[in-house]
């Protein structure tokens, strides 16, 4: 019998976030991070930082990935698994480039990446690829050993993901008048991105018409809008909407948004609305002004009564998830035919990002993929 953990050949996992400003001198320092290379104005980072500004200047994205390490450490340690969790940002401290350096100095050489991103798409997939890529490239110019990099498959429809979205929906309907509850509206909402990128993203048979993007989100809300069904005995009309576009006006990004999709609700005769967060891992800035600032305002403006489901965050079933990910993907690399957890109609995702998938405008090497320079 191997005396090798069951976690082998991994001896690390990365949990790799977004960052976000932790005071209010943060902020235009951290927008300008996320923008870099757009040429847009400091004075217009202000303006655009307002929203930071309202909560203190504190981002919560960086205290709930504390709360998801913990989780995952206690997880971990509770099943018998001494794999040493870190933690690195894209765009704030801990910066990926300063935490992948602590990781090659305490010698581990095959990391394994958790991308706080449960779908496929440019920016919640091949980026953080690109930044993994770009924070090797440091790492071989100063002359460290360079780890071995691979990212956990997408999430979106393990049941440990799936699952706690259900009951945080039930949660919420639970929050409405007790006299609109049963005709109330389920609004899942997510990340709006460009149509270009959505119809893009994924692997190459899965472009067009919204591509991996729409169709792992219609699949999510599908399985939680029936789920809902079959707790509640109602049947809740149900959409996929979306949320904090930015960008030029005049490039197409993916509709309706969730205020515009609340006074259509309203104008036909719903009579409350939950907004169900299925694009994000947790309760983060998007979430929190996006929806229970803005959105909400919306419908208090409207007389529609609403409530926000919550998201996954340090969701105990969520920690459990990631570690059967990282068991199922150890025994991939090991050679092992593993049971591959998934629910809906799409089954599991890819382990290694094929050649095409979710492509950039311009090209940049990306690790952890079938195209990485760093295999």
């Amino acid at each position: 019998m191997s005396d090798q953990p069951a976690h082998a050949p991994y001896d690390a996992l990365l949990l790799l976030s977004f960052g976000g400003p932790e005071g209010p001198d943060d902020v235009v320092p951290f927008l300008e991070n996320v923008t870099r290379g757009r040429g847009i104005p400091r004075e217009r980072l202000k303006e655009v930082g307002q929203h930071y500004f309202l909560f203190g200047g504190v981002s919560p994205i960086n205290e709930q990935n504390r709360a998801l390490l913990r989780a995952l450490r206690e997880d971990f340690a509770a099943h018998g698994m001494d794999l040493p969790v870190y933690w690195g940002n894209r765009n704030w401290a801990p910066y990926l480039t300063d935490t992948l350096r602590q990781i090659a100095g305490d010698g581990h050489r095959r990391v394994l990446t958790l991308a706080t991103s449960a779908y496929a798409s440019y920016s919640g997939c091949r980026q953080y690829r690109e930044n993994l890529a770009d924070s090797l490239a440091a790492l071989e110019a100063e002359g460290l050993p360079l780890p071995r990099v691979d990212k956990l498959r997408h999430y979106f429809n393990h049941p440990g993901f799936v699952r706690p979205m259900v009951d945080a929906t039930l949660a919420a309907l639970d929050r409405l008048p007790e006299d609109v509850r049963a005709g109330a509206h389920l609004a899942f909402t997510t990340h709006s991105i460009p149509t270009a990128a959505a119809d893009s993203s994924g692997p190459a048979e899965a472009h067009g018409d919204g591509g991996a993007y729409v169709a792992e989100h219609l699949d999510v809300a599908r399985l939680i809008a029936e789920a809902v069904r079959a707790e509640t005995g109602a049947d809740h009309p149900w959409r996929l909407v979306y949320q904090s576009r930015s960008g030029a006006p005049h490039i197409p990004w993916l509709e309706p948004d969730i205020c515009d999709h609340l006074e259509a609700v309203h104008a036909e005769g719903a009579p409350a609305v939950v907004m169900v967060p299925i694009g994000f891992v947790s309760d983060h800035m998007e979430v929190k002004y996006d929806l229970d600032t803005e959105a909400t305002a919306k419908a208090a403006e409207l007389g529609l009564p609403v409530a926000r489901a919550a998201t996954v965050g340090d969701d105990p079933r969520f920690a459990a998830a990631v570690r059967e990910l990282v068991l199922e993907r150890a025994a991939s690399e090991r050679g092992e035919r593993p049971e591959r957890c998934a629910l809906g109609a799409l089954g599991p995702s890819h382990d290694l990002c094929p050649v095409g998938c979710c492509p950039a405008r311009a090209l940049r090497p990306a690790a952890a993929g079938a195209d990485s320079p760093y295999a």
